[in-house]
């Protein structure tokens, strides 16, 4: 699959990523990058909240912060530099909304673009160490699942 990253937004040089998954979807009516994240994020899935517990619990034991899982919740007014559960909004406007995760074992990028009713969800990881490239086995196969379930969502 050709990941076209030219109007997207990654967490580092492409050459520097150690994760980059893109994925595509046709919404079934036009949404801004936010109403589309707050779409998926709204009722997060269960096995999912799961996931975000089990991270946590043995994240912890290494010094990587407890992140909390999805929330659910839909503030009124987003800017640059809120966050969004655990994400740092970097950049939000009508067409693009990029969120960051950053810590001691990676940094993460979620970059989700509209133009009209197509909606690509960009997700990019540079690791720090080798608990990093340890904690992407798992995640990265679990990521491309769990991003189609909620961009599915949307059509």
């Amino acid at each position: 699959m050709k990941i076209e990253t030219a109007q997207v937004e990654i967490i580092a040089p492409r050459d520097q990523l150690n994760f980059l998954h893109q994925h595509t979807v046709e919404m079934a009516r036009p949404l801004t990058p936010l109403e589309a994240w707050f779409a998926m994020t709204r009722d997060p899935l269960p096995l999912l909240q799961t996931a975000f517990r089990i991270r946590d619990a043995v994240s912890a034991r290494f010094g990587v912060a407890r992140i909390g899982g999805l929330s659910g919740r839909e503030p009124g007014f987003v800017q640059a530099g809120d966050r969004l559960d655990f994400f740092t909004v970097e950049t939000i406007d009508d067409t693009r909304l990029s969120l960051t995760a950053r810590d001691r074992h990676l940094d993460t990028m979620s970059c989700l673009t509209v133009r009209g009713r197509t909606l690509t969800l960009t997700s990019s990881v540079k690791v720090h160490n080798w608990f990093g490239r340890l904690y992407m086995l798992p995640v990265a196969p679990a990521h491309r699942v769990i991003v189609r379930r909620m961009m599915a969502r949307l059509t």
